[in-house]
């Protein structure tokens, strides 16, 4: 299982930064919305879905996405309030409450909220193909995956006091330390590097990266519960070793529309 999924990622990881650094901003749109598509697939079978509903979904929110892209839409300050509504209220509350998707409008309506706002994120965090748009759109990505490796081996080293045991056993608060400590580390890193320049000194930036953690760790919870209220494993077996796409983003999409959102309505 392990050289499974060492042999994916040595895959995807040049194709991502291929995509990242060297797509012109037709197709970064496209190959960013193939990421977040197939995630919402695997979301609504999650969710119920199923026959013709499934793909009637998936084919109006690549509609949806078309027409913004070629409408050169954008969100405004409501949809940003919207997001950050979403991830810094709603999604702890869900969590509380361990609620099931509802079938129909709902599920509509909550999976586009969970990928939109990152697929729109995608494009705004890289508006240009270039270095300077790359590295930011990196930096933010690299948080997630510095935040989910050292909370990983954070918790497997310390791990005492479970985080959240009905939904993720293997969560501990120890590994939410871990992370929180190395997250702040990295940000002094890329901030030293000059891959993100959003007009904040270093210690607004530290203070940013503590909610930004916070709402890592409620994507990937997030998505165990739906996996778990569902009754899978995986959201799907698309990435062999790694399981589907959800599982590889379920973080990644809430930190993306959170940054962006806290980002355009800073001013930043």
């Amino acid at each position: 299982m392990l050289l499974t999924r060492v042999l994916t990622a040595l895959v995807l990881l040049p194709l991502m930064l291929a995509a990242l650094f060297l797509f012109p901003a037709e197709a970064w749109a496209g190959f960013s919305w193939l990421i977040i598509v197939l995630a919402l697939w695997e979301f609504s079978r999650m969710a119920g879905m199923a026959g013709t509903g499934k793909w009637l979904y998936l084919a109006v929110s690549s509609a949806l996405a078309a027409t913004a892209w070629f409408g050169h839409y954008r969100l405004g300050p409501l949809e940003h309030a919207l997001t950050l509504a979403f991830w810094l209220l709603l999604v702890p509350c869900w969590l509380a409450k361990r609620w099931r998707i509802r079938q129909g409008a709902t599920a509509w309506l909550l999976g586009w909220l969970l990928m939109l706002p990152a697929w729109f994120a995608f494009l705004e965090w890289r508006p240009h193909p270039g270095a300077a748009d790359a590295f930011a759109l990196l930096a933010v990505m690299g948080l997630v995956w510095v935040a989910d490796i050292a909370a990983y081996f954070s918790g497997k080293a310390f791990g005492r006091r479970k985080l959240a045991p009905s939904i993720s056993p293997g969560k501990s608060w120890e590994g939410v330390y871990g992370g929180v400590i190395c997250v702040a580390l990295y940000v002094a890193l890329v901030d030293h590097l000059g891959w993100i320049d959003i007009g904040l000194p270093i210690w607004a930036l530290l203070l940013l990266a503590l909610p930004l953690s916070a709402v890592s760790v409620m994507g990937d919870l997030l998505e165990s519960w739906f996996k778990r209220a569902s009754g899978i494993k995986d959201s799907s077996s698309l990435l062999p070793g790694h399981g589907g796409v959800y599982d590889r983003i379920d973080s990644l999409i809430a930190v993306l529309a959170v940054s962006n959102a806290l980002r355009a309505l800073g001013g930043m």
